[in-house]
């Protein structure tokens, strides 16, 4: 049998049990709930404490195998999406997959920022294509609060931890759920958002690095990115799946601010019971955005079998990619 597509077999999240509300972050900087609610549609983000971001995919890698029935030595591929590793090596997939025993699984990242869960879909696609069914985790996860300088409430109310995936069988087109997709990279505007950066500490070095580690975003320019640029990647990926808006039940967007999601709504005339947001409790997860939300709507059955979806996900790199699946 020649296998050319995948199924969504399983699905699965983990956040910190810690949770700050916009309360508390106005008792440590000059802001209130009203003013992150009014820019954001913030009122909670979950913040780690002794969790990392490898020990909340690790979470979600056993869950997605519970869930599934299966066995971690089922498991071909590992793929975490995530701009916060706990090291630079190893990589967070490569702790999972130790984590978790899957010694047959080839094990890496992704770093597209907000965008990585969905260039690690078009990854896991051409993955899983052959004669044979393989088996892929696919996980984005962030502790984002680790490169967060929490003084600065421009960055600080934006962002909170969590991790959440898929598990992947590969599948015959006529059964599969990937549909088309569009992913596209602007390099040439990366230094609007940046965050990690690594000083140069060599003995022979001259150069003074005055760089911040901290996460930094020119929000205006990322703002006018994403309403500018998500409507054109929604409209290619559905071209190339053969759909139209119209045919698309649900858009899980990257859950980066609500006023970015309504404007893009309306600017596409998409009703806003097709744009489920969770940023309220959550805050801004990065990768973990969008399998976030993808996993609470399926849990609680707004999501069924059959429907079509659009991911989307912008941010850091720059970054935007959409992806059409058929759950």
């Amino acid at each position: 049998m020649k296998f050319t597509n995948f199924r969504i077999a399983a699905t699965a999240s983990a956040v910190p049990k810690q949770v700050i509300t916009n309360d508390q972050l106005a008792q440590i900087m000059d802001t209130s709930d009203e003013w992150i609610v009014q820019r954001t549609g913030i009122h909670q983000r979950h913040i780690s404490d002794d969790e990392t971001t490898s020990t909340l995919c690790t979470s979600v890698a056993n869950q997605l195998l519970e869930e599934a029935g299966i066995t971690a030595n089922d498991i071909d591929y590992i793929i975490v999406a995530t701009m916060s590793p706990d090291f630079l090596t190893p990589s967070v997939s490569a702790m999972v997959q130790g984590n978790v025993g899957a010694k047959n699984a080839a094990a890496f990242d992704i770093n597209a920022a907000c965008s990585g869960f969905v260039y690690g879909m078009s990854v896991a696609h051409d993955l899983l294509k052959g004669d044979r069914q393989k088996r892929a985790l696919l996980i984005g996860g962030e502790t984002l609060s680790r490169l967060i300088d929490w003084h600065d409430r421009s960055t600080a109310v934006l962002f909170g931890d969590g991790a959440a995936g898929v598990l992947l069988e590969s599948a015959d087109d006529e059964h599969g759920a990937w549909r088309g997709e569009d992913i596209k990279t602007f390099g040439e505007l990366g230094r609007h958002l940046t965050a990690g950066h690594i000083v140069n500490r060599n003995p022979f070095s001259k150069q003074v690095d005055t760089q911040s580690p901290f996460f930094e975003m020119n929000g205006r320019r990322i703002y006018s990115f994403a309403v500018r640029n998500i409507p054109q990647s929604i409209n290619k990926a559905a071209e190339c799946a053969n759909n139209t808006i119209n045919d698309i039940n649900y858009f899980v967007f990257h859950q980066a601010n609500q006023r970015i999601i309504e404007h893009v709504a309306e600017d596409m005339e998409i009703s806003a019971d097709r744009c489920p947001i969770n940023i309220n409790e959550f805050g801004n997860t990065a990768a973990a955005s969008e399998p976030l939300l993808l996993d609470q709507l399926i849990k609680n059955q707004k999501i069924k079998r059959g429907d079509l979806l659009a991911l989307t996900g912008f941010g850091g790199g720059l970054t935007i990619g959409t992806e059409i699946i058929r759950y």
